[in-house]
């Protein structure tokens, strides 16, 4: 419960996503699920333990990328947190009600399909992708017009 309560003071005394510089990594076992890293969470990076965190908060390498890349997704929705956040839920259940009707066998398919970590899991490894879009990243817009089996095979071709 102690845990769940944390984030309160992350969601009020947020900023807009353009306001944040950096987000520092925080431990919080109860919003991450085990298989998972990190969490971008309105501004902080949501860890399972501190040695994890104190890798986030280190320096720079490709799983910090990824988070930051959320960060630059969240400007790209109107610099809001909250749009940014109805909306990869909005993607995740669409392909959470989706996958239910085709039998999807990729496990975890709302995560690893959702347009958002598409575009951070396929620019991760690019340091300097941030820097090319400093306004916003908008390239899940071009994952979102995608069907879900097209998102599918790109995952499939990616993973090979």
């Amino acid at each position: 419960m102690w845990m769940m309560l944390r984030v309160i003071p992350m969601m009020w005394g947020s900023v807009r996503p353009s306001r944040v510089a950096d987000m520092p990594a925080v431990v919080n076992t109860f919003w991450i699920r085990k298989g998972y890293e990190g969490l971008t969470f309105f501004g902080h990076i949501l860890t399972h333990n501190q040695s994890d965190a104190d890798k986030f908060n280190a320096g720079y390498n490709s799983l910090k990328n990824h988070e930051m890349i959320h960060l630059r997704q969240a400007q790209s929705c109107g610099d809001s947190w909250v749009c940014f956040y109805l909306l990869y839920i909005w993607y995740w259940l669409k392909i959470k009600i989706s996958r239910k009707k085709r039998h999807f066998c990729v496990r975890n398919a709302a995560y690893l399909l959702n347009p958002f970590e598409m575009e951070a899991y396929a620019r991760m490894y690019d340091l300097d992708y941030l820097k090319r879009c400093e306004g916003g990243a908008h390239e899940w817009r071009r994952y979102a017009k995608m069907s879900i089996e097209e998102r599918l095979r790109l995952y499939e071709k990616r993973k090979d």
